[in-house]
């Protein structure tokens, strides 16, 4: 990987913040797949949730580049499973297979991170699902405490991910801001007048995910008031799950 950010530097996170580093090759998650060393019952209640309440979008490939629909059935079937794998890595899970007693125990992990591109997302299906759910404050089990899982291994944002959840209690953001629209910018390029909070705040960055932001940032969890807000994890409510999810569509990756 070509970023600074993915070179982990242990004496900074061991001796001046105190938590001890691990590093696992991503051929874990394939061996796991393979031989099994996954909990069925969570995987296959994770898959019927994701099937129910993830909603496909558009595909913008062209169309000779297009994976089939079975093809697309099969990339979620892995994403769900890899997500179940990866909660597995950082807790532990003492319902893995019997004779699976080392992988239940888990690395205790407080933040993680995926390398992924390039070697792995040119061959597998990358990592957005996971790190976008595990990063949110809720799953097929209900809301829960956000994990912090950095897109390729970006181990300066993943630590300052952490801090923020720590310190807020809240679901933490990973995307790249690309550029700032001023409403002057946007009128030149568009014609249209931006309103409301856009104009108010003078204008709005672009966010496009390299990775994958927590599905909490996309404000239509609400407080009292009826203000899009980003809660404490354990201020969700069911009706912010279902608000939430009906705003959230997930679009087939870019081929090209």
């Amino acid at each position: 990987m070509g970023i600074g950010g993915s070179i982990i530097d242990p004496a900074f996170i061991e001796e001046y913040l105190g938590m001890r580093v691990e590093s696992v090759d991503e051929v874990e998650i394939i061996r796991r797949m393979t031989q099994g060393i996954y909990d069925e019952d969570e995987y296959q209640k994770a898959l019927k949730w994701t099937r129910e309440k993830c909603k496909e979008g558009f595909d913008k490939n062209p169309e000779q580049f297009r994976r089939t629909d079975e093809q697309k059935e099969q990339d979620w079937e892995f994403v769900v499973k890899m997500m179940c794998i990866i909660k597995d890595l950082m807790n532990g899970n003492k319902n893995l297979p019997a004779g699976c007693e080392e992988e239940s125990v888990g690395h205790n992990a407080i933040a993680a991170g995926f390398q992924g591109q390039r070697q792995w997302t040119d061959f597998y299906p990358n990592c957005d699902f996971p790190e976008a759910m595990l990063n949110t404050s809720f799953d097929w089990n209900g809301a829960r405490e956000p994990y912090i899982l950095a897109t390729e291994n970006d181990v300066l944002n993943g630590l300052g991910m952490l801090f923020m959840k720590l310190l807020t209690n809240r679901a933490q953001i990973f995307a790249d801001v690309r550029t700032y629209w001023s409403p002057e910018a946007v009128k030149k390029a568009t014609g249209y007048e931006l309103e409301g909070v856009a104009k108010q705040s003078g204008g709005f960055i672009h966010l496009i995910n390299s990775g994958a932001a927590c599905l909490d940032a996309c404000g239509k969890a609400t407080d009292e008031n009826g203000n899009g807000v980003m809660k404490p994890w354990y201020d969700v409510t069911d009706k912010d799950i279902d608000n939430i999810l009906d705003a959230t569509t997930w679009n087939y990756a870019d081929l090209g």
